[in-house]
């Protein structure tokens, strides 16, 4: 999964999280510290076989921590009119008509669970899909880095401690509930399964969608789109509106009168390339046409991810919904558009 911005799930990162901690990993042994995390895991209840079990002959992963510092952003030929890359050359390499293929295939496959699931969160099936296939092409690769390992690297390293000694902590609870310790491989991150939770969402969000009483988001696909439902319908997708609509936006809208002017308190690079939120009637007004039906009631962000010239949309609440899984608008675009082709 993770080889781009950390996510928090697969999961979008609260900057908070991110900040170095005064203790780095060179003034403290890696087994020191892994004495330290289990006397806070016990603390939380997790019993003392399940951290030995797990914690047995760990040591660093030095291309875990090779890959954290190699992490960049979207990369690609900037495009002058906006400082970023180009979110058409993006779209080019990731949904591919072998994704678009195989998120079709997936949506077949699932289809006994489909009425269930739309019925039960409210998520429509083809959105959990494009995210299965973005996040593990469909479940073909799901990461073979050992997860308790990745995630004490990851926290000893000390850069991200906050987030990482969490989510190793909450990796042994997974144990501590019944999780098999050989199940634990995943991203080098520390996300896992086919929609790449990380441990703190597993242990929050995961659901037996079939029932057998475990919550197995590797193999199962009942689990898996289950789990994936529940994290977006958590996240606060709105049932019935769609996550954006391609958008006809005249030469004549003041690009300047509709900026953003709020700082997003999480990725604000990000939303700050989104315009204020007015109903979809006042965009109207302005004339900027809807090219898909939506209400004239919803509010609406206008995004123009290439600049003027080039395609815009009108986002909703579910654009955000879909950012909270990874806070990227190359991400959320990718998968909303992936999806609308799935349907088709």
């Amino acid at each position: 999964m993770i080889t781009k911005p950390l996510r928090r799930i697969g999961i979008a990162l609260s900057a908070s999280l991110l900040l170095a901690t005064p203790l780095q990993a060179q003034e403290q042994s890696f087994n020191s510290y892994l004495d330290e995390v289990g006397e806070r895991a016990r603390a939380e209840g997790v019993s003392q076989a399940t951290i030995d079990r797990v914690f047995a002959g760990l040591t660093p992963n030095n291309r875990v921590l090779e890959l954290d510092r190699e992490q960049a952003g979207s990369g690609g030929n900037v495009n002058p009119a906006t400082g970023f890359a180009w979110m058409s050359s993006y779209l080019s390499r990731h949904n591919t008509a072998s994704r678009i293929n195989g998120g079709r295939r997936a949506l077949t496959r699932i289809a006994p669970l489909r009425a269930e699931i739309e019925r039960e969160y409210g998520v429509p099936a083809e959105i959990i899909v494009a995210i299965w296939g973005h996040e593990t092409a469909y479940g073909a690769v799901m990461g073979g880095f050992d997860l308790p390992r990745s995630l004490a690297t990851l926290a000893w390293d000390g850069r991200r401690r906050t987030l990482f000694e969490r989510e190793l902590i909450d990796v042994l609870k997974m144990v501590d509930m019944g999780v098999p310790r050989s199940q634990l491989e995943g991203s080098w991150a520390g996300a896992f399964g086919n929609g790449q939770f990380l441990p703190s969402v597993y242990l929050r969000l995961a659901v037996d969608g079939d029932g057998d009483g475990d919550r197995d988001v590797w193999t199962s696909d009942a689990d898996s789109m289950h789990s994936i439902a529940n994290y977006f319908r958590d996240a606060g997708w709105r049932t019935g509106q769609p996550w954006a609509v391609r958008a006809f936006v005249p030469n004549s809208v003041d690009r300047s009168a509709i900026e953003n002017n709020s700082a997003a308190p999480v990725c604000p690079r990000v939303h700050g390339r989104h315009s204020r939120w007015m109903t979809v009637r006042e965009w109207r007004e302005m004339g900027v046409e809807p090219r898909a039906p939506i209400g004239d009631d919803v509010m609406a962000s206008l995004f123009e991810p290439d600049g003027p010239a080039e395609p815009g949309y009108l986002l909703t609440q579910n654009y955000r919904v879909i950012l909270e899984y990874n806070c990227s608008n190359y991400y959320a675009m990718s998968v909303g558009l992936l999806a609308d082709e799935i349907r088709r």
